[in-house]
């Protein structure tokens, strides 16, 4: 008779070496969070507690902020999830990387006229990006978007002169031409051909659902409609976290950081458009707000070139949508976004001031 085989459990001693301490298991818990939202709470618990009468002000603005920039999100989403369903994604990518120095003046000249800021200009890209446009004429309309609308033109026009706004238009056309040219360049010497991160476009497996055949009714095929809902949820998720840290963040330069205190450190000096441009990349400057405060540093000395190159380098990325930007396109694409932002910024102040003195 076989001897019987006996099964020995570990020690008590040895499992309770194993696990984890408590507070190992709270670390994990919350290495586990979604770094957005984690960011998020943290925030929201740190102003309550330091400093609670700007709560409510925060959660205004930011849910203000949400809605006004809702229908972007929701239909540049909608676009993608479509696109992406219907399988006509890489054939739009295939009309844009046809023609490129086409597709890059139409995408400038439509982001100079675009009623985008540059928050909320991120879910139009992130659309794009995610269907397949290659990242020229995208970076294009990216650059150009914020830095003049057609109802803005005439709020400048108003406060800084026609010649003024007329010199911003030109010049939202004439960074959207260069960003998109020269990124167009760089992908021709092999830079960029992967510009979003892997977890935000989340590509993988289309192609074999949609075998190659664009069905722009998606919804009459199951696999498609499931397909759509997947990443229309997934994009929404991903973007609008990102865009409520955005608005928090927002909220409080606003409040504690004002763009007049930032506009005032750039008055009259040999450094003005660098420093103007330096102050401008970081700071928050909405274009509309950004008018009145600029109108009053050039009557106190501020030089109007200065004003200029402050103006379009707030107007192309701020913090918070450099946050934003981080978490949707790889590094080295992100770099050279706020790359492009400082020396385009320079680069305009230059020539308006060369401009002025014709």
């Amino acid at each position: 008779m076989p001897a019987e085989t006996k099964v020995c459990s570990p020690p008590v001693a040895a499992t309770l070496a194993a696990a984890p301490h408590p507070l190992v298991r709270a670390a994990r818990a919350v290495t586990r969070v979604d770094r957005a939202v984690l960011a998020i709470l943290t925030l929201l618990v740190g102003i309550a507690v330091a400093a609670p009468t700007q709560l409510g002000p925060t959660l205004g603005f930011t849910l203000d902020s949400l809605l006004s920039i809702g229908p972007f999100l929701i239909a540049s989403v909608a676009t993608a999830a479509w696109l992406r369903a219907a399988g006509a994604d890489r054939s739009i990518a295939r009309v844009f990387g046809a023609n490129p120095g086409k597709a890059i003046v139409l995408a400038a000249l439509f982001g100079a006229l675009s009623p985008f800021c540059s928050c909320g200009v991120i879910p139009v890209i992130a659309a794009l990006l995610a269907s397949g446009v290659p990242l020229a004429p995208v970076m294009a309309f990216w650059v150009a978007s914020p830095v003049m609308a057609p109802d803005m033109y005439f709020i400048t026009a108003g406060a800084l002169g026609f010649e003024f706004a007329t010199a911003k238009t030109l010049a939202a056309v004439g960074v959207g031409l260069f960003a998109g040219g020269v990124t167009w360049a760089l992908q021709r010497m092999g830079g960029f051909a992967d510009p979003l991160r892997r977890r935000a476009c989340g590509r993988c497996g289309a192609t074999a659902l949609q075998g190659g055949v664009v069905a722009w009714r998606f919804w009459r095929e199951p696999a498609r409609l499931a397909l759509f809902r997947e990443e229309a949820v997934k994009t929404t998720l991903f973007l609008g976290k990102w865009l409520l840290l955005a608005f928090v963040l927002e909220s409080l330069m606003l409040a504690w950081l004002p763009a007049g205190l930032l506009a005032s450190w750039v008055g009259e000096n040999a450094a003005a458009i660098p420093l103007a441009a330096l102050v401008g990349v970081p700071a928050y400057l909405n274009g509309y707000a950004a008018v009145p405060v600029v109108a009053g540093l050039i009557q106190t000395g501020m030089a109007p070139a200065a004003a200029m190159s402050f103006m379009v380098a707030g107007a192309m990325t701020s913090i918070p949508a450099a946050i934003a930007v981080y978490t949707l396109v790889r590094r080295r694409v992100f770099v050279w976004y706020v790359a492009l932002a400082l020396g385009l910024s320079m680069l305009v102040g230059y020539a308006y001031a060369a401009w002025l003195a014709l």
